[in-house]
């Protein structure tokens, strides 16, 4: 028998629409256009808490989802210094309609999404004691990018 503990970790998945363009694409994806994303967040904790969970489901979504909404649910991500014209109208009638764009330091890719996400949720989850070891970012039913814990 091994001495190796197994890891117990928990998924909670976030679902949010929010438009974007990839500046520089070769392809469709340089147009404006929307998605459904769906984010799976996966953690783990040193032991389980005293009703046997790594976190609360609804801790997860409270923080991280409450962020997701706040900041990229039907609104747009941008990047900044996007030089399409349309990316300043788009900030400017969002921001009239309260949902202002978020702009984001590089290319609005699933992979920087991710990116971007797998930092927000590790300082919002990792003080409650939990570790955030993997997040995959559905862009389409398709298409994924996978954030990991180094």
């Amino acid at each position: 028998m091994s001495s190796r503990q197994a890891r117990l970790t928990c998924t909670r998945r976030l679902e949010w629409d929010a438009a974007h363009r990839v500046p520089r694409h070769e392809g469709r994806c340089a147009a404006w256009h929307g998605h459904r994303y769906v984010a799976e967040i996966t953690c783990a904790a040193e032991s389980l808490d005293d009703r046997g969970r790594v976190i609360d489901f609804g801790v997860i979504k409270q923080l991280v989802g409450g962020w997701i909404d706040t900041r990229w649910d039907h609104t747009a991500v941008i990047m900044t210094g996007d030089p399409d014209p349309a990316a300043a109208v788009i900030a400017e009638s969002n921001a009239a309609s309260g949902r202002p764009v978020y702009w984001l330091d590089a290319p609005p890719t699933a992979e920087n999404l991710v990116a971007e996400l797998g930092r927000v949720a590790r300082e919002l989850l990792e003080p409650r004691g939990v570790e955030v070891v993997a997040i995959r970012l559905w862009e389409t039913p398709n298409c994924s990018a996978e954030w990991t814990r180094d």
